[in-house]
């Protein structure tokens, strides 16, 4: 039976949990995730993973954030002042937003604190800071 190694196109389904057993994610009711192993395509922890599997293998995978989407960075929270953000543009924690960076690259935000003069704005992926679960089958390997 052929093992996924690095370089193969494997597609899996799979279903992300978190620590407390909420869903993040999951290819049911969709077509299997489809990626190259080794390709840097998914995150670290669960490319890792894949090697060795054969079709039809199921693994429970547990990703510590480090290999996922890493620790939150301080750094990527910005606070800045409310009239800079168009009156349009409803505010409230939680809501994603998008900006655009000085060389014009779009940035997802989300809004995590708000007062009179100021918005702050985190730029970390919504999964940073968490380990996370991954239930996967694969169910090709070519």
């Amino acid at each position: 039976m052929t093992q996924a190694k690095s370089g193969d196109t494997v597609r899996i389904h799979y279903t992300g949990t978190l620590l407390d057993g909420s869903t993040f994610d999951s290819s049911e009711g969709r077509d299997p995730l489809e990626f190259v192993v080794g390709s840097g395509q998914i995150i670290p922890g669960l490319d890792v993973a894949i090697p060795g599997l054969a079709v039809g293998d199921k693994k429970e995978v547990n990703v510590p954030c480090q290999e996922a989407y890493g620790p939150i960075n301080p750094e990527m929270r910005q606070a800045i002042p409310r009239e800079g953000i168009p009156d349009e543009v409803p505010l409230e924690i939680g809501i994603q937003l998008q900006m655009q960076s000085p060389d014009g690259q779009v940035l997802p935000v989300t809004v995590v604190e708000m007062d009179e003069a100021t918005v702050t704005l985190d730029a970390n992926h919504p999964l940073a800071g968490q380990d996370l679960i991954f239930n996967i089958e694969v169910t090709s390997i070519n």
